[in-house]
């Protein structure tokens, strides 16, 4: 039995307001479905002081816990394999890569030794990933380019945005062809939009001719810088220093955090 999961994460503000997102389709009963081959649910939440990747991560978690107690309400239909579509690289990368490492360094980073980011929320994922697993789960992560045209990405974002906002959207639960008929789309569809992945693209040539800051990292410590001398004169010639471009406010916490987990 198969489970797809799209999922997003919004915040307002780097931290502030947030909300997150997700649609999962499988062979599952929905609430109030009497019967059906296949049925979509749609969730979703909102944190007020919360930053994007927390809000990515937090999708990510509920819709895992969303299948593990459908699967205890109908142990015959517990998805054994699963795929999670999400634009997150940050939490793609954290579940395949890095969270092992955090375990066994008691949730610390490697480099400088600190404690990770998020890590209430590591926690809580590794425990559903070991759940999962304990019951032979298979997960499989799709890293996809966001707001490009996928109709599941698309779906998930509009979600996380309306509870960022403080006005959610009306959520399904319901028969996939229902889904369809209301959406007019096909949410298992992964395919981008040729015209958005160019808009895109020439949007992000744009960005990056304008920065909003530096972030550089030296010896496990992180500092901002308002021009490119500053922190040039920083790292050069230090040993293992990293350094990059923002182009935003939200994309500055975005590398702080990430620096932060190396």
């Amino acid at each position: 039995m198969k489970t797809t999961i799209f999922t997003d994460g919004a915040s307002k503000g780097n931290p502030g307001p947030g909300g997150w997102g997700a649609i999962i389709v499988a062979d599952f009963i929905a609430p109030g479905i009497v019967s059906a081959q296949n049925s979509v649910v749609e969730i979703g939440g909102r944190a007020t002081n919360t930053t994007n990747n927390r809000m990515e991560l937090t999708a990510v978690i509920e819709s895992l816990k969303w299948v593990r107690k459908s699967a205890e309400k109908n142990p015959a239909g517990a998805a054994k394999d699963i795929v999670i579509y999400l634009d997150s690289s940050y939490v793609k990368r954290g579940a395949t890569e890095w969270l092992k490492n955090w375990q066994v360094n008691n949730w610390h980073s490697k480099v400088n030794k600190k404690e990770i980011l998020n890590k209430d929320l590591w926690q809580e994922l590794a425990a559903e990933l070991a759940r999962g697993a304990a019951q032979n789960q298979k997960i499989e992560w799709k890293l996809i380019g966001g707001h490009i045209g996928i109709a599941g990405n698309e779906r998930a974002d509009v979600i996380a945005t309306s509870f960022a906002e403080g006005k959610p959207t009306e959520l399904f639960s319901g028969a996939l062809s229902d889904y369809a008929a209301k959406n007019k789309i096909d949410i298992l569809k992964i395919a981008d939009d040729a015209t958005l992945v160019k808009e895109k693209s020439k949007s992000r040539s744009h960005s990056r001719a304008k920065a909003y800051s530096y972030v550089s990292m030296v010896r496990g410590a992180i500092q901002t810088h308002a021009t490119w001398a500053e922190c040039e004169a920083r790292v050069k010639g230090v040993p293992g220093a990293r350094f990059k471009k923002a182009v935003s406010v939200g994309d500055e916490g975005g590398i702080i955090e990430k620096f932060s987990q190396v």
